[in-house]
């Protein structure tokens, strides 16, 4: 019987680690008082020490500052410009992940390439960049994954195995790429502040086929939280991608696990997994997922500490968390990654490490 495998991830992400700048700069544009209060404790809270990104801190400057900058407060960038900073730092980003893969001398080999990402548009498209920088042959199946948020990596994943069993022959490309940091917004709204807090640059690119050592994927499951479509939600504004992500969503991963975990287990109990792949969306969400699931604090151990090195980069982070476990983990550990993207959706698939 066929099976498809992961059988080797690379990751990368900017130079620039912007974090505390990031946080420093959103609050002075807070006056004093309560919201501001509000908003240094959480940060402080947040579990995340670095952050990284295309745009170097000193990109954050204050409306009377002469030096040239990005994000100029009272001024912040309008969705074009955003999206020209885009177009240029997405393919080198994608390429050096690519490069650590180190995929060159087998590029004539890869028959499908999957791009998952969210945080900006071009055309042609990053696919086919990188099929063009990499060298792949002209009939490359392409397929982009595009606006599924957070999500993105396992219906990426969903594609990748599909190629392979249905021709065993495939060999699948996968690449997550989220430049986040570009879509800062200038704003008053406490939540909205703390939806860019926890967000990093990133890109994260893995090899798919029947070749039986890595990671092997075995089922994939999606589920949508009944009515909870204005939970988390991604809209393209005049100045920029505006995430919204609201205060409820850890209440309601909690609840819908507590709810559906005989569905999400496929049956089985918590102790039938041993690695918990969870997306670190932040560390609320991460404690909801543990508290939901009733796991052990140290189940969510590499999830958490991919938080804390690098933020919430999107559809990109639960493929850090897989590349750890790639390392670290034992041939024969079962494990569950799981990832929430808007809408609510909820996906998950099954793994079990070879050899």
């Amino acid at each position: 019987m066929t099976n498809a495998y992961i059988n080797r991830i690379a990751t990368a992400v900017p130079a620039h680690d912007v974090h505390a700048a990031f946080v420093r700069f959103t609050q002075n544009g807070w006056p004093e008082g309560k919201v501001k209060a509000v908003f240094s404790r959480l940060a402080q809270r947040s579990g995340i020490e670095h952050r990284y990104s295309v745009l170097a801190q000193d990109g954050l400057v204050e409306a009377d500052d002469p030096a040239p900058g990005i994000y100029r407060r009272g001024a912040f960038p309008g969705t074009a410009a955003r999206m020209r900073l885009y177009e240029h730092h997405a393919p080198e980003l994608a390429l050096q992940a690519l490069a650590a893969l180190d995929i060159a001398a087998e590029a004539e080999r890869v028959t499908h390439l999957v791009v998952a990402s969210c945080t900006g548009f071009m055309a042609p498209g990053l696919d086919q960049l990188i099929a063009r920088r990499l060298g792949l042959r002209p009939d490359v199946q392409r397929t982009l994954v595009g606006f599924m948020g957070c999500s993105a990596a396992v219906p990426a994943l969903r594609i990748a195995q599909a190629a392979v069993l249905a021709n065993p022959a495939s060999r699948v490309l996968v690449v997550n790429l989220e430049l986040c940091t570009l879509h800062m917004q200038e704003t008053q709204d406490l939540e909205v502040s703390l939806s860019f807090l926890i967000f990093g640059d990133g890109c994260a690119a893995c090899l798919v086929s029947a070749d039986q050592h890595g990671i092997m994927l075995h089922d994939f499951r999606t589920t949508v939280v009944p009515d909870s479509e204005d939970l988390i939600t991604w809209h393209i504004g005049d100045q920029g991608f505006v995430m919204h992500l609201s205060g409820q969503v850890p209440a309601r991963i909690t609840r819908a696990l507590r709810e559906n975990t005989g569905d999400l287990l496929r049956g089985e109990g918590t102790q039938a997994i041993d690695l918990w792949a969870v997306h670190g969306g932040g560390r609320t969400i991460l404690d909801a997922v543990q508290a939901g699931l009733n796991l052990p604090p140290a189940a969510l151990e590499t999830s958490r500490a991919v938080l804390a090195a690098y933020g919430n980069m999107s559809s990109a982070t639960i493929m850090f968390v897989l590349k750890q476990m790639l390392s670290d983990a034992a041939e024969g550990q079962r494990g569950l990654a799981m990832a929430f993207g808007p809408g609510m959706a909820v996906e998950t698939v099954r793994f079990e490490m070879a050899a």
